[in-house]
């Protein structure tokens, strides 16, 4: 499983598509296609989420603006090691040497494949 599929794990529940197809070694944790939800499933409010795992935390994270501390709000590894094999994973094509324009490229390609997977992810948290 990769990063972006333990993410999307995280905050989708178990029986989502986005979730499924990922377990199943489909598509939805690449990096070109997306697997999209149901018309008949509402989308998954990730930012209502995200906010109650860091309100039952105790954690002061800045998730809605760092990759990093996405990650740690989700327990995950959020070593540079960990973000360039995520940047991997969803097609970073940039100098991964260079962690502040990957993570905040990273940042981004995240929420945007949140929401390409039948998430609901507010514009400011995609652009």
């Amino acid at each position: 499983m990769g990063i972006f599929s333990t993410i999307l794990a995280k905050i989708f529940p178990s029986d989502h598509p986005a979730n499924t197809d990922a377990a199943a070694g489909g598509t939805a944790a690449s990096a070109p296609a997306t697997t999209a939800a149901p018309a008949n499933l509402p989308p998954v409010d990730v930012e209502a989420i995200l906010a109650a795992k860091q309100a039952s935390s105790g954690q002061t994270l800045n998730w809605k603006t760092s990759i990093v501390d996405l990650m740690k709000l989700l327990g995950l590894d959020s070593s540079l090691a960990a973000r360039k094999t995520l940047a991997g994973e969803l097609g970073y094509t940039g100098n991964t040497d260079d962690s502040a324009a990957m993570n905040i490229w990273l940042h981004k390609a995240v929420m945007t494949k949140l929401a390409e997977n039948g998430g609901k992810v507010p514009d400011d948290l995609k652009n």
